[in-house]
């Protein structure tokens, strides 16, 4: 089992909070007083997604869905799993998907693939507290993030590892 004392500090709580208020900035400019869906993908993007959304101006309807591609373990399963996706009708909406982080993009693309299957939007964007651009392995990226990071398994803020050290204030890894 990980402890706290082997998670290295990355980002600190400092640093997410003055990127997540120049993300609502732009979030702000770009819809101005129109009304916005965001979809919090759980359960890792909450505290991300919650922070956010106490800077945001314009109206805002939360939504919460369930996606798995890890398990309990630290590498990509091979596999996205739908947990739970119960949405409003979200035709002619904005959508902003919220996401901890996108690294080999299997999970962000089964999302937009999904949603857009099921819905024409107003307008659709991905927004990601982190992206991992090293590891992409499927065709897509996020309209929005706060953070690029290097190939390192990344935990706290709502990011995981084995289910312990969501509750972290700041984004630190670990050596796997």
């Amino acid at each position: 089992m990980i402890k706290e004392s082997d998670i290295k500090p990355l980002i600190t709580e400092n640093e997410l909070q003055t990127e997540i208020k120049k993300l609502a900035e732009k979030l702000n400019e770009k819809y101005k007083d129109e009304e916005v869906y965001l979809i919090c993908v759980l359960k890792g993007s909450v505290m991300f997604m919650a922070d956010l959304a106490k800077h945001l101006k314009m109206p805002v309807k939360m939504e919460f869905i369930r996606l798995s591609s890890y398990g309990n373990g630290t590498s990509y399963s091979g596999k996205v799993n739908a947990v739970d996706i119960k949405l409003p009708d979200l035709n002619d909406k904005n959508v902003l998907i919220i996401e901890d982080i996108i690294d080999t993009g299997h999970t962000a693309k089964f999302l937009v693939d999904f949603l857009n299957h099921n819905f024409r939007f107003k307008d659709l964007k991905f927004c990601a507290l982190l992206d991992k651009k090293v590891k992409r392995a499927a065709n897509i990226n996020a309209d929005y993030y706060c953070f690029e990071v290097d190939d390192k398994f990344v935990v706290g803020y709502g990011l995981d590892v084995e289910g312990l050290y969501r509750n972290l204030p700041y984004i630190g890894y670990v050596e796997v």
